[in-house]
């Protein structure tokens, strides 16, 4: 990690090992650049205090892996590429953008549709469940013992993307899967980046929401210019690596204009540029921004003033409860309104996390929700 009064008039003078005594989530190279920033720093200090106290929370996963995928990486013990290794599939397929050596996700070349899980038929959900959904899943215990996954498979660090779907439509009760409702659902699925290469375990969606039409527009400036405009009609379910499986006959992901529980629409550019155009064929049942960074990046603004204009529930997620405190305060900036959906902490957040965080506050992808 940083300095975190890095650009403070002097250069750093080394590695940050000052921490800070009051939260102890930031830390400095020098006590002259921990006295500079504190003008800034005073105003989160309490608040990322408060936070540092519920890092056993955010480290709490029932998984057989979880202290190698949390502590042990945070700590530099452990590496993600290490962990990926160990189960053998570094560098593979959709795993290949979860550690620091594999391709970038933002220069991604194709849609890696038939890309599978590597992994073993008994480790992976390559077909559908045994049994529908009889109750709500709220824990990643509930969903790997609803698809009989045992707790060593590590799929959550790749389904934390359709599970976080799962989750927003439940939190904004966009739609009932018990009351009969088994029209189309309509989301508009902002800024999508690593996703964008790890589509094959889309096909999850399938299984949460059995018998929902699903059509998601992908919206964001990461979409190559020459996909823009492109369906994708998500067939089955990722397969896994066993040839006599019968996963495999069934893998057939076709980008064509047959009917399928998972159709995807990619658009590139920002939501509030491309709306209009979009809505002509999409009116939106639900807006999802996954790792949104609305703090970090100007072009929120406008995003932001047009989804407060269509009263559509929008949920984001961002890597740390403290981003997603400075995201609601630019949100409650435009639209003078407090959150609908409070600052919660995501049940099927990605459990592995982050290297190299700008915080010694753990990080995760989709760690928190809030909504507007």
């Amino acid at each position: 990690m940083d300095c975190a009064g890095k650009g403070r008039g002097t250069r750093c003078v080394g590695p940050p090992k000052r921490r800070c005594g009051g939260c102890g989530a930031v830390a400095y190279c020098s006590v002259s650049h921990q006295i500079s920033h504190w003008i800034d720093h005073k105003e989160e200090c309490q608040r990322l205090e408060q936070q540092m106290k519920g890092v056993d929370v955010l480290n709490d996963f029932p998984f057989t892996f979880t202290l190698e995928a949390t502590i042990q990486v945070s700590e530099k013990q452990q590496t993600r590429c290490l962990f990926l290794s160990k189960r053998g599939i570094h560098r593979l397929g959709m795993w290949m953008y979860e550690c620091c050596c594999g391709e970038s996700a933002a220069s991604f070349g194709y849609l890696r549709l038939r890309d599978g899980w590597d992994l073993s038929r008994i480790l992976c959900p390559c077909q559908g469940p045994v049994s529908p959904i009889t109750k709500r899943l709220s824990s990643w215990k509930d969903f790997y013992n609803w698809r009989g996954i045992p707790l060593l498979s590590p799929v959550a660090i790749l389904l934390h993307w359709p599970l976080t779907i799962y989750h927003a439509v439940q939190v904004t009760s966009t739609i009932s899967l018990s009351s009969g409702n088994r029209n189309g659902l309509y989301i508009h699925y902002l800024g999508p980046e690593k996703e964008l290469t790890q589509l094959a375990a889309f096909g999850e969606l399938r299984a949460l929401f059995p018998g929902v039409q699903l059509h998601i527009e992908l919206i964001g400036p990461s979409i190559p210019e020459h996909r823009d405009g492109e369906k994708i009609n998500i067939l089955s379910y990722a397969p896994c690596v066993e040839a006599d499986c019968i996963c495999k006959p069934l893998n057939e992901n076709v980008d064509t204009g047959k009917s399928s529980a998972v159709l995807l629409q990619l658009h590139r550019g920002f939501y509030h540029d491309r709306f209009k155009d979009i809505a002509k064929d999409s009116t939106p049942d639900l807006i999802i921004a996954a790792n949104a960074g609305v703090a970090a990046y100007p072009s929120w603004l406008p995003t932001i003033e047009l989804i407060k204009e269509l009263k559509v529930p929008a949920i984001f997620s961002d890597y740390c409860e403290e981003a997603c405190h400075l995201a609601a305060r630019c949100i409650g900036s435009v639209t003078n309104r407090p959150l609908t959906v409070r600052i919660q902490l995501n049940p099927f957040r990605q459990p592995m996390v982050v290297e190299d965080s700008g915080l010694f506050l753990p990080c995760y992808s989709n760690c928190f929700l809030f909504g507007m």
